[in-house]
C-alpha cells in the first residue's frame, strides 16, 4: 500500500502544473476536454471550464452552474463563483474504467436562466500504480521422473490491472538445471508462460522442486508479482534402498540378556509409496548359528539379542543384513554389521600345575623348583590379566618363567623336616577384571628327610642307681635315644664305649641291647666292694653317613641289707661273743657296767644298730641303752641279789629283713676289795683289748668314710654339672649320738624318706633309688609346704 502510495506522489508531482487545459471550441459542439492522472488528491485542479467556455463568471452562481452527469458528479465538481472544475476525491483509472485502454469521463454541465448545457471531457490518465499479479501465490505440478526432455506445462499468466505498456510485458524463471521458461503472446488473453522440461528428472536426487515465476509490467520503475511452482517429482522404482553407513561396527556385552538391542540398521530408498518402503531380514547366507544368537526386526532394522552370547567362544560376529524395498519388482542391497563382543570378566583364572615333585629333600638350597604352575584366564585384556600369590608364610616363592602365565615353586628358604614335615601351599590367582575374580589352589609338599641330625639321649648324663647283689644277667637300666630323623635315619642301635682304660674295666662286665638301649649287668654288684663307676654309651643311627652321639652314664651301687651286725665287745670267740665284767657290790644306780660295741657293713637303715636286752636274770638291776649298748645299773646291789647275772644282748640293724647278733655279758658282783683287785689285773688286759679294738674300728670308719667321701664328691659333680633347674635342698635331722650313724630326710613325690647310715660329712648326698634300705614316714607337711629334699629326677 505504501509503494502504491509513493508511485501516486510521484505521478501527482509530475502532473501538477502540467494540467493542460486545452479548449477545443467547435462552433457547433461547445465541448472542452481535460486530462489529469489518476491518483491525483482530492482539490486537484483540472481546469477553468467558465474561463475556456468564454461564460461570465459573476452570473455563474446566480445562474446555478453546476455538473449534473449522475455518473461522474462524486468525481469532481466545479466552483460557482470561478468556474474552475477540481477533482473530488482520488480517481482509480481501474476502478472508473476497468481494461480500457483510454479512459473518458463525459461531465454534462449546466446553466440556468437561461438553460445552457456544456459539455466536458475529462481523461484520465493511467500510471503505474498496480503490480501484475497471478491467481495462486502457489501453484503445484505433479511431474513423472520419467518424462522426457522438450515437454511442456502450461503455467497460469499474471493480471495487471494497468493497462498499456503498464500491464504484463514478460516474464522470468528462477534459474535451475531442470527447466526453463517459453512465453506465448494471445493477443487479448496476454501473454502465457509454458514450462519446458530440458533436462531428466530423478525424483530421487530432488523429489520437489520450487521454481519462481515472476511477472513484469513495463512501468519505470517497472513492476513484479511472483508467483511460486512447486514441482513434486512423481517417483517409479528405480532404486534400491541405501543403507545410512558404509559400515556398521558395534560392541556388544558379552552375556548381554535376551532382548537386548545390539544396533538399529537404517537403510532408506529414494523411491516413494511402496516403491520406498524398507523391509529388514537377515541374508540367505547367514549361518544358522547366529539366527540362533540374534534376531531383527524387519520393520525398523533393530538387531536384538536372542541366545547367550559368549565372548570365549567367538570374539566378533559378521551378519548379513538385507533391506528389501516393497515395489512391484523389490530391489534389495545386502550390508554387513560387525559385532564385536566385549569381553566381561565372568572367567575365574584357572591354576593348573604341569609338573609337580610332592617330595624335596629338607637341605635344598633356597630357589630349588617344586612344581611349575600355570594360569590361564579365558578372559581378555584386564579381565584375563592374572597375578598369582601365596596366601600365607611360608617357605616358598612363585617365580616368574620368561613364559607368559607360568610360574615356578621355588623354596625362598632352608627347609627342616623336624621342624616341619609338610606343608600345604595355597595359591591364590587374581585377574585384574573390575570386580576381580580368583581362583585358589592347594598343593602339600612333603618334606622329605635327609640324615641331619645325631640320636639324642633322653637325659645326659645319666643316673642310675642298683641295688647291690642283682641278679647276673638281667636288666639293671635302659638308657633311650631318639633321632629327629625319620625312616633309617632314625633307626637307633646302641654300644658300650670300651677303651680299655682301668678307670672302665668294670664295662667288661655290662652288655647293652643294640636295639632298646636295655644294659645287663653280667655279675652281681657288691656294695661294700664298689659303690659307683661311671662309663659311655653311643647312640649311632643308620644314615648314610651315620651320625652318633655319646652320653654319660654314672651308676651308684646301693646297699642291701646283707651284712650282719659284728660285735665288737666282748670279743668273738668260738663263733659266740661272751664277756665277764665284776661290778662292786656298793655302787649306787646308773653306774656303767661295760658297753657292748657292734657295727655293720651295710649303711643307712641297714647299718643302724638297735641294742636289746634280750635275756637277763633281774630286770630291775640293769638297763641297757638301746642306741648306744651301755649296760648300767638300775638301782644298788642288796644282800638278797645274786652274786652273778647273765646278760643276752641282741643287736640287729633296721633293715627290711633284719639282720642280728647276739652277746652275752656275765656280771659278777664283787666285794669292794676284790673288785679293786681284779680291776688291776684286767686293767691291763682290758687296756690291749681296747686298743685293738679301737684300732679296727678306726680302720674301719676310715675305709667307709673315704669311699663315701669319694660318692659324694662324684655326685656333688655330677650335680653341679646339670641345670640349675635340678636345685638340690636338705632336710638334716640331729645325729643320734652311739653307734656310727646319721639320718637324712629327703622327698620322693609324695612320700618323705628317711636315709639312716654312718655319719658323713656336711654336704654328702644319698640319693633314693630303692626301699630297701629307706624307712618312710608320714607327711606332716601342711598344705602348700615345700619340704627341702635332694630331688635327683626334677
Amino acid at each position: 500500500m505504501e509503494q502504491r502510495r509513493s508511485e501516486r506522489r510521484r505521478a501527482r508531482g509530475y502532473l501538477v502544473g502540467c494540467v493542460v487545459a486545452v479548449l477545443l471550441w467547435s462552433g457547433a459542439s461547445a465541448q472542452s476536454r481535460y486530462s489529469i492522472s489518476e491518483e491525483v488528491n482530492e482539490g486537484t485542479v483540472v481546469g477553468n471550464i467558465a474561463k475556456d467556455l468564454g461564460l461570465d463568471k459573476s452570473t455563474l452562481r446566480d445562474r446555478k452552474y453546476r455538473i449534473v452527469s449522475s455518473n461522474a458528479d462524486h468525481l469532481f465538481h466545479v466552483n460557482q463563483n470561478d468556474g474552475v472544475l477540481y477533482v473530488s476525491r482520488k480517481i482509480d483509472r481501474e476502478e472508473v474504467c476497468a481494461q480500457s485502454s483510454t479512459c473518458l469521463i463525459n461531465l454534462k454541465t449546466v446553466l440556468e436562466n437561461p438553460l445552457e448545457v456544456h459539455y466536458v471531457d475529462v481523461e484520465v490518465l493511467d500510471i503505474n500504480d498496480h503490480s501484475p499479479s497471478f491467481p495462486e501465490k502457489v501453484t503445484t505440478l505433479e511431474i513423472f521422473e520419467s518424462v522426457l526432455p522438450g515437454a511442456r506445462i502450461p503455467l497460469q499468466h499474471a493480471r495487471d490491472p494497468d493497462g498499456g505498456i503498464f500491464s504484463v510485458q514478460q516474464y522470468k524463471l528462477s534459474p535451475n538445471d531442470h527447466f526453463r521458461l517459453e512465453v506465448k503472446d494471445k493477443g487479448e488473453d496476454g501473454k502465457i508462460p509454458f514450462l519446458i522440461v530440458q533436462k531428466s528428472l530423478d525424483r530421487e536426487i530432488a523429489e520437489r522442486q520450487s521454481l519462481m515465476l515472476t511477472a513484469l509490467d513495463g512501468g519505470k520503475p517497472q513492476k513484479s508479482g511472483e508467483m511460486e511452482i512447486i514441482v513434486n517429482i512423481l517417483d517409479i522404482n528405480d532404486n534400491a534402498p541405501v543403507f545410512s553407513k558404509d559400515v556398521y561396527s558395534v560392541m556388544l556385552d558379552e552375556n548381554a540378556p535376551t532382548g537386548t538391542t545390539v544396533i538399529e540398521v537404517n537403510a532408506t530408498d529414494l523411491d516413494a509409496g511402496p516403491n520406498g518402503e524398507v523391509v529388514y531380514s537377515f541374508s540367505s547366507i547367514v549361518n544358522h548359528r547366529l539366527l540362533k544368537l540374534f534376531d531383527i526386526n524387519p520393520s525398523t532394522g533393530e538387531i536384538i539379542v536372542k541366545g547367550l552370547i559368549d565372548y570365549e567362544e567367538r570374539d566378533k560376529y559378521e551378519i548379513e543384513i538385507q533391506a528389501s524395498d516393497t515395489g512391484f519388482v523389490p530391489m534389495a542391497t545386502q550390508k554387513s554389521v560387525i559385532i564385536k563382543i566385549v569381553d566381561i570378566n565372568d572367567n575365574a583364572p584357572v591354576i593348573e600345575v604341569t609338573s609337580f615333585s610332592n617330595s624335596i629333600p629338607e637341605d635344598s638350597r633356597p630357589g630349588t623348583t617344586v612344581a611349575l604352575i600355570s594360569v590361564n584366564d579365558l578372559d581378555s585384556g584386564l579381565n584375563g590379566k592374572v597375578i598369582c600369590s601365596i596366601g600365607e608364610d611360608v617357605p616358598f616363592a612363585l617365580s616368574p618363567s620368561l613364559r607368559d602365565k607360568m610360574y615356578s615353586l621355588v623354596t625362598k628358604s632352608p627347609l627342616d623336616r623336624e621342624t616341619k614335615s609338610q606343608y600345604d601351599v595355597t595359591i591364590i590367582a587374581k585377574d585384574a577384571g573390575q570386580p576381580s575374580l580368583s581362583s585358589e589352589k592347594t598343593i602339600s609338599v612333603v618334606v622329605s628327610d635327609v640324615n641331619d641330625n645325631s640320636p639324642e639321649f633322653s637325659l645326659s648324663p645319666y643316673t642310675f642307681y642298683v641295688t647291690e647283689a642283682n641278679e647276673p644277667g638281667a636288666s639293671v637300666f635302659s638308657v633311650k635315644a631318639f633321632d629327629r630323623d625319620e625312616t633309617e635315619n632314625a633307626l637307633i642301635s646302641y654300644h658300650i664305649l670300651r677303651d680299655g682304660s682301668k678307670d672302665n674295666r668294670v664295662t667288661s662286665f655290662l652288655n647293652i641291647h643294640t636295639e632298646n638301649g636295655d644294659i645287663l649287668a653280667l655279675k652281681s654288684f657288691d656294695f661294700e666292694s664298689l659303690k659307683t663307676f661311671q662309663f659311655q654309651v653311643v647312640a649311632s643311627d643308620s644314615g648314610t653317613p651315620s651320625l652318633s652321639s655319646n652320653v654319660t652314664v654314672n651308676v651308684f651301687i646301693l646297699d642291701q641289707n646283707d651284712n650282719a651286725p659284728v660285735i665288737l665287745y666282748p670279743v668273738s670267740s668260738n663263733g659266740s661273743a661272751e664277756g665277764v665284767e665284776e661290778v662292786p657290790r656298793n655302787v649306787n644306780a646308773g653306774h656303767l657296767v661295760t658297753k657292748v660295741r657292734a657295727y655293720d657293713a651295710d649303711i643307712g637303715y641297714n647299718g643302724w644298730l638297735l641294742f636289746s636286752l634280750q635275756e637277763v636274770t633281774d630286770q630291775s638291776l640293769f638297763g641297757l641303752d638301746r642306741y648306744t649298748g651301755q649296760i648300767r645299773t638300775l638301782r644298788s646291789f642288796t644282800e638278797t641279789d645274786e652274786a652273778q647275772h647273765k646278760l643276752v644282748i641282741l643287736v640287729k640293724d633296721n633293715g627290711n629283713v633284719s639282720l642280728s647278733a647276739t652277746a652275752t655279758v656275765m656280771v659278777k658282783v664283787v666285794e669292794p676289795k676284790e673288785a679293786f683287785a681284779a680291776a688291776d689285773v684286767k686293767s691291763a688286759t682290758k687296756d690291749e683289748e681296747d686298743n685293738n679294738v679301737t684300732f679296727y674300728l678306726m680302720i674301719t670308719l676310715g675305709s667307709v668314710s673315704t669311699l663315701f667321701l669319694i660318692s659324694i664328691i662324684v655326685l656333688v659333680a655330677m650335680q653341679c654339672s646339670k641345670s640349675t633347674d635340678y636345685t638340690s635342698k636338705y632336710i638334716q635331722e640331729p645325729n643320734y649320738d652311739g653307734t656310727l650313724c646319721h639320718s637324712i630326710q629327703y622327698r620322693s613325690g609324695e612320700k618323705r624318706y628317711m636315709l639312716v647310715g654312718p655319719r658323713m660329712s656336711i654336704g654328702s648326698t644319698i640319693v633314693p633309688g630303692s626301699h630297701a634300705n629307706t624307712l618312710m614316714l608320714p607327711d606332716r607337711r601342711t598344705p602348700g609346704e615345700v619340704s627341702p629334699m635332694y630331688d635327683f629326677y626334677n
